[in-house]
């Protein structure tokens, strides 16, 4: 023992006594141990950034946040897994309308529940009834959330987004060893000074478990009157802002007050897509722009070019089809045809007809992108969606009639293809 180890760790006065018994992780000791922790890291790297959702204070909608944080992340085309470790209060399977979910398990995993694309897991759903109390101390949490990451089959992910219980106790202490290395932590507060003053300790917790944080964000800032539009600052304004600013960590954003939100909370809908006109909800856009720039940009297929090295490079072009003519919403089609064209010669060289997965947001920009389309011709869609398709290097035409797909492929090579008025603005 060093001298002056009051707390028998080894590693001497200097070291931080009081997080020591938390933060040792003891080697493994078996065979079992051991495998262990390689599933845990081929688990972990086919993830691609962890994300975690804290606050040193209640109440101030952490969980809001994660969840419309995983939505929105979805919505821009990621795949994103939605981790609940607050093992006592768990309030993710409420927000998602997922209470009565059933965990399936094959070939030995945990199977987590697909929502509104996403893949989420929360204890709420290994529990035999929902009022039940989880009464563990610190090693038996540390126990599941090792599970959660290392038994659940997550597979591929852009973003697995973490939320954790207030405060700066076992969950995050778990999650920071068993997920290391961690990308950051997105920090939530509500602006008056007894929410910041403990959001504080959250940063520094930060700091001593060499995590990043990604930025602050303040909730409940303000409510504009949905009548006269005036707005009140029922909890202050600002004070999240001063706090990161005094803290010398990036400030995301402010996300005002919206019933809206505690209805969508309640009724468990995902808020920043049926809501997505709203300001909240490009408060929230306006929040994960910073941890969208942890990907960089998309990989994309090469855009279509007759330069390739003297080779003619085909484009792709996808219509939503109905009863073999173009669906007026591609978002509820049966399939989609992909019609291969050489973009020098002007000629259809390929057709197959594909069907789509089941519709939730943000699904079908992303899967289109993996059939290789270039192009999709629609007769209505959104705005949202159209900005989908944009960061999946898919060029939009909106307006189209419903024709056949070869009469309005040929009408757009020839560009005599009359695109009318979207019939779609949501």
């Amino acid at each position: 023992m060093a001298k002056n180890d009051k707390c028998g760790c080894g590693q001497g006065q200097s070291h931080k006594h009081a997080t020591c018994d938390a933060a040792h992780v003891a080697a493994p000791n078996s065979p079992d141990d051991a495998l262990d922790e390689v599933v845990l890291e081929e688990r972990l790297q086919r993830i691609r950034h962890k994300i975690l959702v804290m606050s040193g204070k209640g109440g101030v909608g952490k969980s809001t946040v994660a969840a419309n944080l995983a939505i929105s992340l979805s919505l821009a085309g990621k795949r994103v897994g939605l981790l609940d470790v607050d093992i006592h209060g768990p309030s993710i399977p409420k927000m998602l309308h997922l209470e009565d979910a059933d965990v399936q398990t094959k070939d030995g995993e945990i199977l987590p529940v697909a929502h509104a694309g996403l893949k989420v897991m929360s204890i709420a759903f290994l529990l035999r009834d929902r009022d039940d109390a989880v009464i563990w101390r610190g090693p038996m949490k540390m126990t599941v959330i090792k599970q959660f990451l290392k038994d659940v089959d997550w597979g591929d992910l852009d973003y697995l987004i973490i939320d954790s219980p207030p405060g700066t106790g076992d969950e995050p202490l778990s999650v920071c060893q068993l997920a290391a290395p961690v990308d950051g932590a997105v920090i939530v507060t509500t602006p008056q000074d007894v929410a910041t003053a403990d959001v504080r300790k959250s940063i520094n917790f930060c700091h001593q478990m060499d995590l990043p944080v990604l930025g602050v964000v303040e909730n409940m800032s303000g409510f504009v009157c949905p009548k006269c539009g005036e707005l009140t600052d029922i909890f202050k304004s600002g004070g999240g802002e001063r706090m990161a600013a005094d803290m010398g960590v990036p400030f995301l954003g402010r996300i005002p007050i919206d019933p809206a939100v505690g209805q969508a909370c309640d009724a468990g809908t995902p808020f920043v897509y049926h809501y997505s006109r709203t300001e909240t909800a490009k408060a929230f856009e306006h929040v994960i722009a910073p941890i969208l720039a942890l990907s960089g940009k998309i990989a994309t297929n090469q855009t279509p070019n007759t330069t390739n090295e003297g080779k003619n490079t085909p484009m792709r072009i996808a219509i939503p089809i109905a009863e073999g003519k173009l669906c007026m919403h591609f978002g509820h089609c049966d399939q989609f045809a992909l019609l291969d064209v050489d973009e020098k010669t002007k000629k259809l060289t390929g057709k197959r007809m594909v069907t789509p997965p089941p519709h939730e947001p943000g699904v079908l920009p992303r899967w289109l992108h993996e059939q290789g389309a270039t192009v999709i011709i629609a007769g209505g869609m959104g705005s949202r969606a159209q900005n989908l398709f944009a960061e999946n290097s898919i060029k939009v035409v909106v307006g189209a009639p419903a024709e056949a797909p070869e009469q309005l492929v040929a009408q757009y090579l020839a560009g005599t293809l009359v695109s009318g008025a979207n019939v779609c603005d949501h």
